[in-house]
């Protein structure tokens, strides 16, 4: 669902009607631009604002009886940059006028709910959605909670921050001092044990590990949270 903030100046009454229909012409382009990378995208929530800018002459032009043509004459890429515009009618005589359209651009971005530790793994409860304007985010954001759940934190994060790629990576499957099941097989023969890393690991990973029973330190390799594997 879409929902637009239009913010635009009124035109004087007498000579509104051209004026509104460039304005309209170029809120529905803008809009339609917006629309398609919304779907490219996947965003959700999306709300838009337009700044839009016709020139004074617009005002003396007649009220055109035809849908009004929009083309761009810029290279701006994204309706979040400014166009530039060229709109016109092919009514009989007909009329071309130049205007100008940028679309702000507000969707829900995840946000710490409280202080999120270094290391620590983020679940729904650590996290927030709250409206940003996306052209502003430069470093990035998550439109969705359900994309960071489960990642971690690279550094501490504060309050009310907003989540960024930069500020997160994959959590470890194994941390240093975690107790872990050791499986070792050989010629299909399979056993286990309890024991304990010596350090963090992701699955493929191979760290050192003691063995709780015995006290020997081994190398194992990180199968998924809380498993290793050994051979005998």
């Amino acid at each position: 669902m879409v929902v637009i903030l239009l913010l635009l100046g009124v035109a004087p009454q007498a000579h509104a009607d051209a004026t509104t229909q460039v304005q309209q012409a170029v809120e529905n382009h803008l809009r339609l631009m917006l629309e398609q990378q919304a779907a490219r995208q996947g965003w959700q929530g999306m709300q838009l604002r337009y700044d839009i800018s016709v020139p004074a002459s617009a005002a003396n032009l007649p009220r055109c009886s035809e849908v009004l043509q929009v083309q761009a004459t810029g290279e701006a890429p994204s309706a979040m940059e400014r166009q530039a515009l060229q709109i016109r009618c092919i009514d009989t005589p007909g009329w071309s006028t130049n205007a100008t359209g940028q679309a702000h651009v507000f969707l829900p971005a995840v946000h710490a709910e409280g202080i999120i530790d270094r290391g620590q793994t983020l679940t729904t409860n650590d996290l927030k959605l709250q409206r940003i304007n996306v052209a502003k985010a430069r470093r990035g954001y998550y439109n969705r909670i359900e994309e960071v759940v489960g990642l971690a934190a690279k550094r501490r994060i504060r309050a009310g921050q907003t989540i960024t790629p930069a500020l997160l990576e994959q959590a470890m499957a194994v941390k240093r001092g975690q107790p872990v099941k050791i499986i070792a097989s050989n010629e299909g023969i399979e056993a286990s044990t309890s024991g304990e890393a010596l350090a963090d690991g992701q699955p493929g990973d191979v760290i050192r590990v003691r063995n709780v029973g015995s006290g020997k330190v081994i190398d194992a390799k990180v199968v998924e949270g809380g498993v290793v594997t050994s051979t005998f």
